[in-house]
């Protein structure tokens, strides 16, 4: 199964409008999912609070915003992507990401800037904790007995009592389990310290490759990874992520691109051409087993968010290679991913 997603980041915009309408226009084209970018190093809206209002304009699509786990308490993080997921009825992901610079260390003043190597140790004992929390309710644990005055079933909720290098939670969560059991994380796994993390956390690990034969291999090193870690690799997807600049029209793409391939700039690798070009491109590297799919980030958000889905999509579509319809209701069902069990009740914790 062929697995697309699209970035909606926009400079300067702070109409909810323009989100909505975004990712409208991708959900139209049945994609799995929509990422928001987010950061303490530049100005701009909330990520997660911008798709939280895209949540009730959209009914299908995969709402992914990136909250950072670096400087934010993983408790108020995990509820407010748990909440993301109650208000998209199943739809939500998160980007987990870390913040590496001293400036943005700064705007909290508890602690200086630490080595990636140490936020990305971190980012994964959140995304841990993270999972802990949202089975600290079991899916019947609201009974809601007017009779008897009885909301919640205290037997089923669970503390989780963690400790990590650098905070602790004991738990339960404010919010009941979600309804995915455990919102799709996502992790950019370019980077060699961010990689430990998405094999052993990530439901989609993301990876910026210029080559097919580049892209395999962190592909191939991401499932053995998982599969050290206990992780079953096929519930590990692994796209893509490219910047698409399809101003070409229907061009070929640019000599230098490798036959319609990317190229690496300062901006990681761009595609330049057209849409035509663009779907082959996919097809050859989802069809070779290189990748499970691709995350696209248009260059100019409409024009080639537009040409994306009505030209490439539209053509995969009619080779059969893309779904032009929505099987099911939440993003786990779009990625082919199974609802976890809670880890409580299936052990028996205790509360």
């Amino acid at each position: 199964m062929l697995h697309l997603a699209a970035a909606v980041d926009q400079l300067s915009a702070y109409d909810a409008a323009s989100y909505v309408g975004l990712a409208r226009l991708a959900e139209r084209g049945g994609l799995d999912f929509v990422t928001l970018d987010d950061s303490f190093a530049r100005p701009g809206p909330d990520a997660l609070a911008v798709l939280s209002r895209v949540a009730p304009a959209t009914s299908r699509i995969g709402l992914v915003p990136t909250v950072t786990t670096t400087h934010t308490e993983p408790f108020h993080v995990q509820a407010a992507v748990a909440t993301l997921d109650w208000v998209s009825r199943g739809r939500a992901g998160w980007r987990l990401d870390v913040s590496t610079t001293e400036g943005e260390a700064r705007l909290f003043g508890r602690r200086h800037a630490a080595p990636a190597d140490a936020l990305w140790q971190e980012a994964g004992e959140v995304a841990d904790v993270a999972a802990r929390l949202w089975d600290s309710w079991e899916d019947d644990a609201e009974i809601r007995d007017v009779p008897t005055g009885r909301f919640i079933d205290r037997d089923k909720l669970h503390h989780v009592d963690f400790r990590g290098t650098s905070f602790s939670v004991k738990g339960p969560s404010i919010v009941p389990r979600p309804p995915q059991g455990h919102p799709v994380r996502v992790v950019d796994a370019t980077d060699g310290q961010a990689r430990r993390t998405a094999a052993r956390y990530a439901d989609v690990a993301l990876v910026r490759a210029v080559s097919a034969g580049q892209t395999a291999a962190v592909r191939d090193q991401l499932r053995a990874e998982a599969a050290g870690f206990g992780r079953d690799p096929d519930e590990l997807r692994v796209l893509a992520s490219l910047l698409v600049d399809l101003g070409d029209g229907e061009h070929a793409a640019e000599p230098g691109h490798g036959g319609g391939g990317p190229r690496q700039t300062a901006q990681g690798p761009v595609y330049r051409g057209g849409p035509v070009d663009l779907a082959e491109l996919i097809a050859t590297w989802h069809g070779e087993g290189v990748v499970d799919g691709f995350h696209l980030t248009p260059a100019e958000p409409l024009r080639d968010l537009e040409r994306l889905v009505n030209g490439t999509v539209a053509l995969l579509q009619h080779r059969g290679l893309f779904r032009t319809f929505y099987p099911g209701s939440s993003l786990r069902e779009h990625l082919g991913l199974a609802r976890p069990a809670n880890q409580y009740a299936r052990t028996g914790g205790v509360s």
